[in-house]
């Protein structure tokens, strides 16, 4: 984290690093933050954000500090923001509550990048960073980085596969790959995104509610996109059971059936006709109508053909595989068909060591071109 911070420096940043993680499915699609306040050694005030629209960490933490925080130090995740949203500037507020010194370890990819550290150094106060390296400041806030700098809609893609890279014992078969601890891993990462995606396919084959489930805190629950070429989807799947409690949006291809359509919207679904693409519907059209209605982040959970599409199109940015200790044989349903040139795994890289829930091994890979 630095050549020029001490061990206590780097102590106290991995701290708030680790604190911002907490804000996970409830401030979407702000950033994680996390702030820890220390003076003389001593942490006076820890906090994060917590929920959309509520207080950023920097002020949780000053709350808990009190007058403690004249003259301490700052630690962030994140740059501070310097621009009047639903709440004023953290960068006033620290330098109003008097720290000296501030070191955080990624920058604002935003239009206001540089602003909050820039303001609090021509305040007086001693600023280092950012500490960490670009990708690693990705890595911790990948949809809202990607949203900022790219203006576009962030995609993670979620596979479970054995280990001979099946991920259904045959084609439109409901297999369970995974045991319960890393299910319940899904629903969490489920909640931190703005939409859940699968395929038609996958609606045939499992007839899900695609919902978050396992008691896992959410802001709200994440719409679900059907990608229906063929507007094949039929009203009486349970998708339908809680609409328009939580939105169901279909693309189906520009030459579907105008009563289908119909059929669909009037069970309360949204459906836009889009061009056709590779797969069935162009996932270029639909990420830009994702964008347009501002949904900024989807988990997708298709089958294996959707997601070798998005992992060949380029639309997929991060890969969330689940790794289950068996094999299902030749006659399973291949997690990546058609394989692809090594080229396009080398485009892929770990962010983080591999993740044990249970027997399963969870393998979290970002692409880095």
């Amino acid at each position: 984290m630095g050549s020029t911070l001490s061990s206590e420096d780097r102590l106290h940043l991995a701290r708030a690093l680790k604190l911002a993680r907490r804000g996970w499915g409830r401030v979407h699609p702000n950033p994680h933050v996390g702030c820890v306040l220390t003076k003389d050694g001593v942490v006076v005030g820890e906090g994060w954000h917590q929920e959309y629209g509520g207080p950023h960490a920097e002020i949780n933490a000053l709350r808990q500090a009190g007058e403690r925080a004249v003259g301490a130090t700052a630690f962030l995740s994140l740059e501070p923001c310097n621009h009047h949203g639903q709440t004023p500037p953290c960068s006033e507020a620290l330098l109003a509550a008097g720290i000296s010194r501030m070191v955080y370890a990624s920058p604002d990819p935003g239009r206001v990048s540089g602003g909050g550290a820039e303001v609090l150094r021509r305040g007086g106060v001693d600023v280092f960073g950012p500490v960490l390296l670009p990708p690693e400041s990705r890595r911790e806030n990948p949809a809202f980085y990607y949203n900022q700098v790219m203006e576009a809609t962030y995609v993670a893609l979620k596979l479970a596969q054995t280990l001979d890279g099946k991920i259904s014992e045959g084609p439109g078969l409901r297999t369970e790959i995974t045991g319960r601890e890393a299910r319940r891993e899904a629903h969490r990462l489920r909640a931190g995104f703005d939409a859940l995606m699968v395929g038609s396919g996958t609606i045939a084959a499992d007839d899900p509610l695609l919902t978050v489930r396992e008691e896992v805190p959410m802001r709200k629950p994440p719409a679900r996109i059907v990608l229906d070429s063929r507007c094949s989807l039929s009203p009486k799947a349970r998708l339908f059971q809680d609409v328009p409690e939580i939105p169901l949006v279909v693309f189906v291809r520009e030459d579907a059936s105008e009563l289908a359509i119909e059929e669909l919207e009037d069970a309360g679904a949204k459906v836009h006709p889009v061009p056709r693409g590779p797969g069935g519907v162009s996932l270029s059209a639909v990420l830009e109508i994702c964008w347009e209605t501002g949904i900024r982040s989807i988990f997708c959970e298709g089958g294996g053909r959707l997601a070798h599409t998005l992992m060949w199109g380029g639309q997929a940015q991060r890969l969330y595989l689940f790794v289950a200790p068996f094999v299902l044989g030749e006659k399973g349903v291949s997690a990546f068909p058609g394989g692809g040139p090594r080229a396009m795994w080398d485009q892929w890289m770990p962010t983080s060591p591999p993740e044990q829930f249970g027997r399963d091994v969870l393998l979290t890979l970002d692409r880095t071109a």
